[in-house]
């Protein structure tokens, strides 16, 4: 399993004691100090994460970000300071998997990074994953390769935009609460702070567009949260 990470970040103290804390988990961490150098980094080497500040020189977090989901899909956390709340949605807009306030207690860095490989480890490398797909009409989400196909294209969705999908389509039909959705998608409990879910189903609306007859996919329940659209979500195992 890889356990690499990549850590963009022009505090050097900082990156010191998640080297260390990470290592003393059993991950291996490489740290850049320049935006543009680890945009770089992160396209050329394989990573199992990416933890990404958003004040960084030469090129800014959300630059860096940009670049590399030009090229990649590998799951980024973004470090955000702490009353910034819209850094923390542009992050998330922009294909950022999840975010964290600084400061922080690196073991919640751990518990958000293993909530988010919970979810990317689709299947042990050098096996075929065998096709186990959920169906919601014309959206099919294939669990083994974690892909979205919509109206028969491909769909371009960050890991926690899956595990968000996911969710609403195994309960089709059913209103998910933002609180179940929080802990079943993102691996951690609601805070009524948090505008993680609302932002990751505003791109997924904006991926998947309207259903065939024009109507909205995934809805809100004000005051509670969203339901999937659909009367029923077929699941097939072949």
């Amino acid at each position: 399993m890889n356990k690499k990470i990549l850590i963009i970040d022009d505090d050097t103290g900082l990156c010191e004691l998640l080297e260390s804390y990470l290592a003393s988990e059993g991950y291996t961490v490489e740290a850049c100090h320049d935006g543009g150098e680890g945009a770089d980094l992160a396209l050329a080497r394989d990573y199992a994460f990416v933890v990404l500040d958003v004040m960084l020189p030469t090129l800014n977090g959300f630059d860096v970000l940009r670049r590399i989901r030009q090229g990649s899909q590998v799951p980024v956390l973004m470090l955000t300071a702490r009353g910034d709340e819209i850094d923390r949605i542009v992050g998330l807009e922009m294909g950022a998997d999840d975010y964290l306030p600084k400061p922080f207690n690196p073991r919640e860095l751990v518990a958000r990074l293993r909530a988010i490989q919970r979810r990317s480890d689709a299947f042990p490398a050098g096996t075929e994953p065998k096709s186990d797909l959920l169906q919601a009409g014309d959206v099919i989400l294939d669990l083994g390769t974690r892909t979205v196909t919509c109206g028969g294209g491909a769909v371009e969705v960050t890991s926690l935009e899956f595990s968000v999908l996911e969710a609403l389509v195994r309960q089709a039909g059913s209103v998910m609460s933002r609180d179940d959705l929080t802990r079943q998608a993102l691996g951690r409990e609601f805070s009524s702070f948090d505008r993680s879910i609302d932002v990751h189903v505003s791109s997924l609306r904006k991926k998947l567009g309207p259903a065939p007859a024009g109507d909205e996919r995934i809805k809100s329940v004000r005051g509670v949260g969203y339901i999937y659209a659909f009367s029923a979500a077929q699941r097939h195992t072949h």
